[in-house]
């Protein structure tokens, strides 16, 4: 029930920001900044706060014209990842394009323990923003494939193959991390 009341709140309060109320669009910012800023921190380390500047800037330009107040948060991400994605761009013009990881094929279960989180954090650090992204969008902030389609340009298909291979790199990822671990107090120097 609250979910439901948070969803119509976010809606009330996208509406008047609409129409010009300031501080609608204030508790937006508060709601949405820390959320945006880890997103665009596991997409773009580096110069986060003036990405994020250029993605506020964009929706206090763009919110009147935003033609469903529900869609606000796919709407706000796919800007964020719009303008981080095009830093990254700039940055890997002449770079190789990118290929996955070559992991292993078990995969069981979407939950992680929460005795975890601090290697999953690090672990997503060493994914490719493309992977980052969709795991950032579904698990972090509990998006349906359909918003993370709308947030990221791409068809339910791809987000659904992209959560895949991302959840595939991931484990391979912590799999090494306690393989190597494992292995350092085996063999202590």
């Amino acid at each position: 029930m609250t979910d439901e009341l948070d969803r119509i709140y976010e809606r009330v309060l996208v509406v008047r920001a609409q129409a010009g109320d300031r501080a609608a669009l204030v508790e937006i910012v508060r709601t949405y900044q820390p959320r945006l800023a880890y997103f665009v921190r596991k997409l773009v380390p580096e110069r986060v706060d003036d990405l994020l500047q250029d993605v506020w800037l964009d929706v206090v330009r763009n919110l009147p014209r935003l033609a469903d107040p529900a869609a606000f948060q796919a709407w706000v991400y796919r800007i964020a990842r719009d303008r981080a994605f095009g830093l990254l761009r700039q940055a890997r013009r002449d770079a190789e394009p990118l290929l996955e990881n070559d992991v292993p094929e078990d995969l069981e279960s979407d939950e992680f323990d929460a005795d975890d989180a601090a290697q999953i954090h690090a672990g997503l650090d060493r994914l490719t923003p493309e992977q980052r992204e969709v795991l950032v969008l579904r698990f972090l902030e509990s998006m349906s494939y359909e918003a993370i389609a709308a947030a990221t340009g791409l068809a339910v298909g791809t987000v659904r193959s992209r959560l895949f291979y991302a959840k595939r790199a991931l484990r391979a990822v912590l799999e090494n991390e306690l393989a190597t671990t494992k292995l350092s107090l085996r063999n202590p120097r």
